[in-house]
């Protein structure tokens, strides 16, 4: 897959351009902090980040698929970042910092979306086994962005200060942009034609896609709840680094998950994948249900994160299948939207309840939902990994 021309450099560009999703909420919470805003205010700023987030993708989604990612990404990351920088230059009220953040959040370029077309169905992948083993490369190592944002923050506040980090998190999105952008591929890729009438709901209208929007966003429920619950877990323990190291460690696991996933073939459908792994997904919380040591815990979250990773990779297989003409990127910016809300959702709740109970029952009703809805699913993609036997001649052609 790395010998498709440009792959690699896509991946890069979108990996880099995509690290202030990981670095955009400590860097606020940090420089809120240090700007003399109570606990509550400065939480409420990153809220505002990732609200906007989930808002503005699908929008900005929609404008790469009618203008085309060269003309749409860079304006969405020259705004963001002119926004990183006039919070970190300290606005004098709270309104000002809450229109920067509104306006960094909301205007942050798909790059996620707009990689997941140009590997889609119909996209640059030269094969469906090709287009399979991008999309679970891709899932996998997002989950390094969840990694190394955080610690580059951490590291910049450390021997500089946090408006030094809302900086460099708006100069890394505006590398990752340019490099993305820069490669012949994201320039004359036509990734969609525009829409032949208006269609406002544009894939909320597919019923299908609705069912794997409703279940993905029950996984981000299970996903979002690991943060408060690992708050409780390090207070439980008297073991504070539990409270990071718990999401690090899912983030591991669903590296190194989806890595191995891609290295093979599976055979059945993508509706049998998504049932399968969802159910993965689900067990493999039990085991840190009963945990009970600093190790047991960091140990048990990672087995989950190893489904973790295939799950969303199927679900981006699905949705490059089920995407209406002229709305793949808008379609994929949706999917992360719903599971934006679900995580959102997830992490109010766990917040409140504070029952580990929310683990397991977030990811069993994503696989309940796809159970129920199989036959509807199944026609559309009815099998994720072929093996074509023209493969190696198309493998030769790129080479």
């Amino acid at each position: 897959m790395l010998r498709v021309p440009y792959a690699t450099r896509l991946l890069g560009g979108a990996l880099i351009g995509r690290l202030p999703t990981g670095m955009a909420p400590l860097a606020i919470l940090l420089a809120a902090d240090h700007g003399g805003e109570d606990g509550s205010s400065a939480g409420l700023l990153a809220a505002v980040y990732l609200v906007a987030n989930a808002v503005g993708g699908p929008l900005s989604g929609r404008l790469v698929d009618r203008h085309g990612p060269r003309r749409t990404l860079p304006v969405g990351a020259a705004l963001s970042s002119m926004a990183f920088l006039a919070l970190a230059a300290g606005p004098g009220e709270a309104r000002g910092a809450f229109a920067a953040v509104s306006v960094a959040g909301a205007a942050r370029p798909p790059l996620d979306a707009a990689l997941r077309t140009l590997w889609g169905a119909k996209g640059m992948m030269p094969s469906p086994a090709h287009q399979r083993v991008a999309l679970a490369l891709e899932s996998g190592t997002q989950e390094l962005i969840y990694i190394a944002g955080p610690l580059l923050v951490a590291t910049i506040t450390a021997a500089t200060s946090a408006s030094w980090a809302l900086v460099a998190t708006a100069g890394v999105g505006t590398l990752g942009t340019a490099l993305f952008v820069s490669a012949p591929a994201s320039r004359t890729h036509n990734v969609n034609s525009r829409p032949v009438r208006p269609d406002w709901l544009g894939p909320i209208g597919s019923a299908r896609l609705r069912v794997l929007y409703a279940a993905m966003a029950c996984a981000g429920i299970t996903i979002g709840a690991l943060t408060p619950l690992a708050v409780d877990a390090a207070e439980r323990l008297a073991a504070p680094g539990v409270s990071g190291g718990l999401p690090a460690a899912l983030s591991c696991g669903a590296v190194l998950g989806g890595l191995a996933y891609g290295t093979r073939s599976w055979p059945g459908s993508t509706a049998d994948h998504l049932i399968i792994l969802s159910t993965l997904f689900a067990a493999g919380w039990i085991p840190l249900t009963v945990a009970g040591s600093p190790a047991t815990v960091l140990s048990a979250t990672a087995i989950p994160g190893l489904a973790m990773a295939p799950l969303l990779g199927e679900a981006f297989v699905m949705t490059s299948a089920l995407a209406p003409p002229g709305r793949t990127t808008e379609a994929h910016a949706l999917l992360v939207a719903f599971l934006d809300i679900g995580c959102a959702t997830g992490t109010a709740t766990a917040s409140l309840t504070h029952t580990q109970l929310l683990l397991p029952a977030g990811a069993t009703a994503a696989a309940l939902t796809f159970a129920t809805a199989r036959r509807r699913l199944t026609p559309a993609c009815p099998h994720a990994l072929p093996a074509p036997p023209e493969l190696d001649a198309q493998e030769e052609t790129h080479r």
